[in-house]
């Protein structure tokens, strides 16, 4: 018997709080819920040095393995478990380790450009964009990548003026046509709150189907 899953894209600007509703999200239904981090699914640059990693692009959709992301999305709504890879911010590295995912009521699939594949859109049931101010993102960003990762101010800030800010206006920002909810100001409660009821309601609808399912008679 195959589990069906609802599947949510959150998506958004550095720094708008799509974390946040994220988890907020997941943590509504505890267990039943799966976060599918999409930085996870960076490409994998072990053949680069440091300083040539360093320079990349990571706000670009180039910058990841979009092939592999459609598959473990494909395998986590068929009801398979996937191992999805882990990666290391400060060194810019796909980690050795892979972590096993399993498969659940509901799959949020969270990141910059989560509504930006016109593949994954299609497997997702909801799509969402989280809207905060440019101001508030860059200090968020700031603070994320200097006490978080270890990085140096002068670093962020060049890497925010090079490429973070252009390939948001380039690419993060047009997904927002493509969302269901928009949800202004990172983690607005009333939003939160009405998403929250909405995925409690669908993962109680599939623990119920689970349940009818159960009590089929087997055929004979």
């Amino acid at each position: 018997m195959t589990i069906p899953s609802f599947a949510i894209g959150i998506a958004g600007g550095t720094g708008a709080g799509k974390t946040t509703v994220a988890h907020e999200v997941t943590d509504t239904v505890g267990d039943a819920a799966t976060l599918v981090p999409l930085d996870n699914y960076y490409e994998d640059l072990s053949h680069m040095d440091f300083e040539e990693r360093a320079s990349v692009n990571y706000d670009h959709p180039s910058a990841f393995e979009w092939e592999l992301l459609r598959d473990h999305l494909n395998e986590l709504l068929s009801g398979q478990a996937v191992e999805m890879p882990q990666y290391d911010f400060e060194e810019h590295l796909r980690k050795d380790e892979r972590v096993t995912v399993e498969p659940t009521d509901v799959i949020v699939l969270e990141g910059i450009l989560a509504l930006y594949d016109e593949a994954v859109n299609e497997m997702l049931d909801l799509h969402i964009y989280v809207e905060t101010d440019a101001d508030v993102r860059i200090l968020r960003r700031i603070e994320r990548d200097v006490v978080e990762r270890g990085r140096d101010l002068e670093g962020v800030m060049d890497q925010y003026l090079s490429t973070v800010k252009p390939m948001h206006e380039q690419f993060i920002e047009p997904t927002k046509s493509d969302a269901d909810i928009i949800i202004p100001e990172g983690a607005n409660s009333v939003a939160v709150n009405l998403l929250e009821e909405k995925v409690q309601a669908e993962s109680s609808e599939m623990a119920a189907w689970v349940a009818r399912e159960d009590d089929e008679p087997l055929e004979r």
